[in-house]
């Protein structure tokens, strides 16, 4: 289906009122103006593009289960405590208690 849109002073568009309820944006949203491969451009919420955003990560990590700010935490202390191991190590060997 096509739509007819208006270029109005300062280079503003009107979206007609059946593409905004479709798009489902209100005064004051912003929307996502892409050109694809073919040179044809697109509208997208904001919304739309983040969900596509995430999907596309989600493809490149694969499924996961828990929380991945939990399992970022749990690497980040052992780390932290292998290099605090180290440390004592490195302590041990070269400054001894006396």
């Amino acid at each position: 289906m096509s739509y007819h849109a208006k270029m109005i002073a300062g280079g503003k568009i009107v979206v007609p009122a059946e593409v905004r309820r479709a798009l489902g944006v209100k005064d004051g949203d912003s929307i996502v103006i892409e050109r694809d491969e073919r040179g044809q451009f697109i509208l997208k919420t904001y919304a739309q593009v983040v969900k596509e955003a995430q999907a596309a990560f989600k493809s490149m990590v694969g499924p996961y289960e828990g929380s991945m700010v939990d399992t970022l935490v749990a690497e980040r202390e052992r780390e932290a405590a292998e290099e605090e191991r180290r440390t004592q190590e490195w302590l041990d060997r070269y400054h001894p208690s006396t």
